[in-house]
């Protein structure tokens, strides 16, 4: 009997590399950030979400002549950790103008205010439906 249980804990040590990495309560509660990341697996991709660990040390004073951009964002995000009403926010422009980086310095601007962050690829916007799902299930989400 103990060996059929060993070859049940070998095939099933197998079965979970395929499988989603699974965030625990700890990774909720540790992270402000996650990526939206797909891995191939025996039911085609399956998307999942990573924690970022560390958020970059950028913050909204490091970025200069964007004052109009950067006063709409920070604004309109005020109001949104402060459950207000607020827009969706879509910026657009060529690499390396700076949208990402605004966004991350208004993630650190407002972490204790409890604004979260999750990046997604252009190609995996089909997916928010998923990601809206599982944010949804995040312990704190009651």
């Amino acid at each position: 009997m103990s060996d059929l249980a060993a070859r049940l804990d070998n095939f099933l040590a197998r079965l979970e590399q395929w499988l989603p990495p699974q965030l625990s309560d700890a990774d909720w509660q540790e992270a402000v950030a996650f990526r939206w990341r797909k891995r191939q697996s025996l039911f085609g991709n399956i998307g999942y979400l990573q924690p970022v660990r560390q958020l970059p040390p950028i913050h909204l004073d490091d970025l200069k002549n964007i004052e109009r951009q950067k006063d709409a964002i920070v604004g309109n995000t005020r109001q949104f950790v402060n459950k207000l009403p607020a827009n969706n926010v879509l910026l657009t422009g060529a690499r390396g103008t700076g949208k990402s980086s605004l966004i991350k310095a208004c993630l650190n601007a407002f972490v204790r205010d409890g604004l979260r962050l999750v990046e997604v690829d252009k190609d995996d916007l089909g997916d928010l439906g998923d990601i809206v799902e599982l944010v949804a299930q995040r312990p704190s989400a009651s």
